[in-house]
């Protein structure tokens, strides 16, 4: 075999080493944005609205194709496209599922009629605000609200109202970050 033979088949094997890596990185790369896009994506709490459940800057894993597959029930820690902020995401739970009633009165949430003790939030009263202390949600509503019931420390459906189901990005299930704090996050809070 001559040198021009050997040194080009040289640079036929390298050329085919190359376009296989080529290969191999460009379907990982479509692999992992369809899964970003589609299946599960993680997010990081920006602010104080979830207080005493999530804090400031932990990163949650996110179940994106369950919004497809499931109902969303009360006590589900959710992302939803913010409904006054364009672009913008939020982190809520879900206190009045489609159908509910939410009422809050002399500092207690009621869901159609009855009591919710809801042990995760950061104070015990939990005030409206805005003027409107009641709403009945229609199919495909909820009615979110953060954990932290300081006033004016969440933006939520006391402020804008019940929000529809096709807002919903997708349900919270894992904080993976900070690394101490790893875990389930508590999205079934109630007894019943």
């Amino acid at each position: 075999m001559s040198k021009n033979t050997q040194k080009k088949s040289n640079d036929q094997g390298i050329l085919y080493i190359i376009w296989d890596w080529v290969k191999t990185i460009a379907i990982a790369l479509i692999i992992t944005i369809l899964i970003k896009l589609f299946v599960i994506d993680a997010t990081q709490v920006s602010g104080i609205s979830m207080l005493n459940t999530l804090h400031d800057g932990d990163i949650l894993l996110v179940n994106k194709i369950g919004t497809h597959f499931r109902d969303f029930s009360r006590g589900d820690i959710i992302i939803l496209k913010a409904p006054d902020y364009p672009g913008r995401l939020y982190v809520k739970r879900i206190v009045g599922d489609q159908g509910d009633k939410v009422e809050l009165k002399d500092g207690n949430v009621l869901v159609n009629g009855e009591l919710v003790e809801e042990r995760y939030t950061s104070i015990p009263e939990t005030f409206p605000s805005a003027d409107k202390t009641s709403w009945q949600l229609e199919e495909g509503e909820y009615f979110v609200m953060g954990d932290n019931r300081i006033p004016g420390a969440s933006n939520d459906s006391r402020n804008f109202g019940p929000i529809p189901e096709d807002s919903i990005v997708g349900h919270a299930f894992l904080r993976f970050y900070p690394f101490d704090s790893i875990g389930l996050i508590d999205n079934k809070p109630y007894s019943n």
